[in-house]
């Protein structure tokens, strides 16, 4: 695979490891600025890439994968009496997906200290534990690579994080995919994401791929490193300067069962969408997308029989939001 087929993997340590850096040091602004722009760059072009030094320890990562694995090897009926209870915007808790969607389980939590409920598994008995420490680093993260965003976008000082605030919307999936068999597909088939950033990691079976111009680029695992695509919401904020990533999960015949998290760095759900006028132009054009409410759009994605609309313009034919104009 040459480096142009790669996504590019970004040392994060100037903005995460800030008492340890030598704030002395004459090039901390020149390598915080080429870590700027290689993010701007990936961002405008397809919406991917992985950090490291990002803040979640390592050994963190690799104990919640393991706990992972030991979870979803459970009988069913062991699962399933931690399925999730009626009323919450999201299904908290193990389900199933749609087979139509993909073949895989999952496990879904809000932040610890959301007003809705979660139901964590008591076996493996340190999981919650564990569960509730990573999506604590995540936030961390987020909120870190939310404030480069937000420069590479020239926006105001905290422009993001004031219009993106409440945290209690985040929530992670862990995720466990079959592999195929000879009769039943697995993974999971193309699609965007609908938050503002997502955040991903994956065991060594891999299986994670991006888009780039045209071409699926596999994301090869590293268990240091954690993937960041950019989500809807962005990509009509920024009126597709930064891309919402198309991305899939590919298993392969005869591979092991896959396991990941993805944490997603969501949107309070009344908050309203609309391109900022930082990014439309004042030439007499239309603007590109209408504004929308984020749990409806959220909602109307959800409901889709088959799988979640790709894009805000896949609603064209069934919604007045998130459409373009």
């Amino acid at each position: 695979m040459s480096q142009t087929d790669r996504i590019p993997t970004i040392d994060l340590f100037p903005f995460i490891n800030i008492n340890e850096v030598d704030q002395n040091d004459d090039q901390l602004d020149v390598k915080k600025k080429k870590i700027k722009e290689v993010i701007n760059q990936a961002c405008s072009e397809y919406g991917f890439f992985q950090i490291v030094n990002h803040g979640v320890p390592v050994g963190l990562m690799s104990r919640a994968l393991d706990l992972s694995k030991k979870f979803f090897d459970f009988p069913d009926d062991e699962k399933l009496k931690f399925s999730p209870e009626p009323g919450a915007p999201l299904p908290a808790g193990y389900s199933r997906a749609n087979p139509l969607v993909g073949q895989y389980e999952r496990l879904l939590m809000f932040t610890p200290n959301s007003s809705f409920k979660n139901i964590y598994p008591d076996n493996p008995p340190e999981f919650r534990e564990v569960l509730q420490e990573i999506f604590s680093h995540l936030t961390k993260t987020g909120s870190v690579v939310e404030a480069i965003l937000n420069d590479c976008l020239n926006l105001p000082q905290n422009f993001l994080h004031e219009y993106n605030l409440d945290r209690n919307w985040d929530f992670m999936v862990n995720l466990a995919y079959q592999p195929p068999t000879e009769t039943e597909s697995s993974g999971l088939s193309e699609h965007q994401d609908s938050n503002c950033i997502t955040f991903v990691l994956q065991d060594d079976v891999g299986g994670l791929e991006v888009l780039k111009e045209g071409k699926w680029i596999p994301v090869i695992p590293d268990k240091s490193s954690i993937i960041v695509n950019i989500g809807d919401a962005i990509q009509v904020l920024t009126t597709n300067k930064y891309k919402s990533a198309t991305h899939r999960v590919v298993s392969q015949m005869g591979s092991r069962r896959r396991h990941s998290f993805a944490f997603f760095y969501n949107l309070q759900g009344d908050k309203w969408v609309e391109p900022l006028p930082q990014f439309t132009t004042d030439m007499g054009e239309e603007p590109k997308y209408r504004g929308f409410c984020y749990k409806d759009y959220q909602a109307l994605r959800l409901r889709n029989k088959t799988h979640p609309p790709s894009r805000p313009e896949d609603f064209i034919d069934i919604t007045h939001y998130a459409i373009p104009n």
